[in-house]
């Protein structure tokens, strides 16, 4: 069993149990958040599709950074989950198609950006996606968002071009994305260090040793 100075988090195949978490997340991060129906048929019926939860564990939901006033704050706005049950903090989704992973969507609830998650879930993804044979991974990303790109560059992706007027809301252009062959030699020593130093970070920064849990999919 974990104790409290140990950050569990458990990232493991979606399912259609866990739509009602994802789509509480999917509407607070998109302005054009897909439906149950949508996520219900890409994990039902689409092959190509491979979806991904990050869960938190209940100690880390009592984090000194939410004790006091502040943390009294946020939970009376937003009410802690029964203690002992899981929170699902992210979730993750690629399709794979000729032999190349297109990182479909990424989101973290907003309350838990800033710790990591959504690099944990990019990293699982990505080696996730070579453990099936792609060769390479793809992604758009707004032109605006340049938080999201440099984490993108971290892990390897490059800017290799442009869609214009990509993303409906605001017509907003998107950057095109795309990672060096995913089984190299070098991309996966890389990988492996960058996994190391994201677990080392995650030590520091929530001040307990990391407990993660991850299940790939079939």
């Amino acid at each position: 069993m974990d104790s409290p100075n140990t950050l569990a988090v458990r990232i493991e195949p979606m399912t259609v149990d866990d739509l009602p978490q994802v789509l509480e997340i999917e509407r607070v991060a998109f302005p054009s958040p897909w439906s149950a129906r949508a996520y219900e048929y890409e994990l039902r019926y689409n092959d190509m599709a491979h979806y991904f939860v990050a869960w938190l564990d209940a100690w880390a939901l009592r984090h000194p950074a939410n004790d006091g006033v502040i943390g009294w704050l946020r939970r009376w706005v937003r009410p802690a989950p029964t203690v002992g049950a899981p929170l699902m903090v992210g979730y993750v989704g690629y399709w794979l198609m000729a032999g190349e992973a297109h990182v479909s969507t990424i989101a973290v609830r907003p309350e838990h950006r800033g710790h990591s998650y959504g690099e944990l879930l990019l990293a699982h993804t990505l080696q996730d996606a070579a453990r099936h044979g792609a060769h390479v991974a793809t992604l758009e990303v707004r032109v605006s968002n340049t938080a999201a790109q440099q984490l993108y560059l971290k892990y390897g992706f490059d800017k290799v071009g442009m869609r214009k007027a990509y993303y409906s809301d605001n017509d907003e252009d998107a950057l095109i994305m795309t990672t060096p062959p995913l089984n190299s030699g070098q991309y996966q020593e890389k990988l492996r260090r960058l996994q190391i130093a994201l677990t080392m970070q995650l030590n520091t920064q929530m001040g307990r040793k990391l407990s993660l849990v991850s299940r790939t999919g079939a």
